[in-house]
């Protein structure tokens, strides 16, 4: 059994926690995700099994839409619903209107330098950022290029003052950092709420699937072949390299094959049959990924 899943994370628990709970339904010995999504936080999280967890180098570095609501007024150490709040600060009612919300959401869009949170999986000198956090000890944390590409205003409760938003991302983004800076240009402070991945690159939150409806149709093939998503679907875009038996049997051996065509990735096939993907590099063809 091999392929991908979308599964949309329920909140509380881990990653790893849900790569672990995929593998005991499953009855599978390898799984792995794409990135780490917090556990406050709900929806996709991408799980590779079997040998697609040598697709991790390629599915890591996509882009990620989130929709997130930000508590205004408090801040907390973590900087989301699980922390300790650590300052209280006037939020200024005239400043929640559409206008003014939509203008300083918007502010952040294009690239910029973000600082990520003390509470993260960073590592610094061997050791990650929140192991420094809980034993009280500061570190100098460097700032990380990010990108925003969209984000839009959804909605904002003056009561509450909360506001729900949007955005669209590079890899590496804290949107718990963007929560807090957007509080900021709002002359307060804030947290965020909670949080919802929608979309990983073309993997989106409608075409998942939660861990208790993977549990009720484990034994049910048919639902399972609908929903796993296979590597020739992946690198559909890709162009092709038919092979004969003979090249077939020399790729798969690792043989570096000679094809004059420009470098890049190659969807390798056998007749009708699909093998995985190769990379031509100099004109020769290497095995990158086989099933």
């Amino acid at each position: 059994m091999q392929g991908i899943l979308i599964i949309n994370k329920p909140k509380g628990f881990t990653s790893q926690d849900t790569v672990s709970k995929v593998k005991k339904i499953l009855n599978v010995k390898k799984a792995g995700h794409t990135g780490t999504l917090d556990p406050m936080a709900t929806g996709i999280l991408p799980i590779l099994i079997g040998n697609y967890t040598k697709l991790s180098k390629y599915l890591i570095e996509h882009d990620k839409t989130y929709i997130a609501k930000i508590k205004l007024g408090e801040k907390t150490d973590t900087g989301d619903s699980e922390g300790k709040v650590i300052e209280i600060k006037e939020v200024k009612k005239e400043n929640l209107n559409e206008e003014n919300l939509t203008n300083a959401i918007k502010s952040f869009l294009g690239e910029q330098l973000q600082l990520p949170p003390i509470y993260s999986a960073i590592k610094i000198d061997g050791k990650k950022l929140y192991e420094y956090a809980r034993e009280g000890k500061k570190v100098e944390i460097p700032e990380r290029k990010i990108k925003i590409y969209d984000i839009n205003l959804l909605n904002f409760d003056e009561n509450a003052s909360e506001i729900e938003f949007e955005v669209s991302c590079s890899k590496g983004t804290y949107i718990r950092v963007l929560c807090e800076n957007i509080a900021e240009k709002l002359e307060t402070v804030g947290y965020m709420k909670s949080l919802v991945r929608t979309k990983v690159d073309n993997f989106k939150l409608e075409n998942s699937i939660t861990l208790d409806e993977l549990e009720k149709q484990s034994e049910n093939p048919n639902f399972l072949e609908n929903k796993f998503i296979k590597m020739e679907d992946i690198f559909n875009n890709y162009p092709k390299i038919i092979l004969d038996n003979r090249k077939k049997e020399l790729f798969l051996n690792g043989v570096m094959l000679s094809f004059d065509l420009e470098n890049g990735i190659y969807n390798i096939y056998n007749d009708n049959k699909y093998l995985g993907i190769g990379i031509v590099k100099e004109k020769l063809l290497k095995r990158d990924i086989i099933l």
